[in-house]
């Protein structure tokens, strides 16, 4: 089990599914017992109210996981002193980190896509933010 994520791999497969954007999974998610992981999917994109939701909730790891991702140093030490080292290498992962990508490969991989999935849809989110087609006029 890794702290922070106590799920059955079928359903850490499935919250992978849900990362990339499978609604049908996500609301699975949602309404048999795994809210958070459902609701992690919309604070990844951004979405305020979800963010709160898993503070308010008591799980601060996933949001710090979000935050790591998004290069916020402080949340990394958090994650790092609160021993949530694998949720710690899963957000460095997925904000790019080659090494921590090997490294979290070794140890779970399960983990290691995971946060590959969450990557991808940074990315995604980080290039349209760029996109000179995509920024509506003031």
């Amino acid at each position: 089990m890794i702290k922070g994520l106590e799920y059955p791999p079928k359903i850490l497969v499935a919250f992978g599914e849900a990362i990339t954007g499978n609604n049908k999974i996500r609301d699975w998610l949602i309404k048999h017992g795994y809210r958070e992981l459902g609701l992690f999917t919309f604070a990844l994109r951004n979405m305020d109210d979800a963010r709160v939701w898993l503070m308010e909730n008591g799980l601060p790891h996933l949001l710090a996981l979000i935050n790591g991702i998004e290069g916020n140093k402080q949340a990394l030490t958090w994650l790092y002193n609160h021993n949530y080292h694998d949720i710690q290498l899963m957000a460095m992962a997925a904000d790019g980190s080659e090494e921590a990508k090997k490294e979290l490969a070794s140890r779970n991989k399960i983990l290691a896509v995971l946060a590959l999935k969450m990557e991808f849809v940074k990315d995604n989110i980080e290039r349209d933010n760029n996109d000179v087609h995509k920024i509506s006029p003031l």
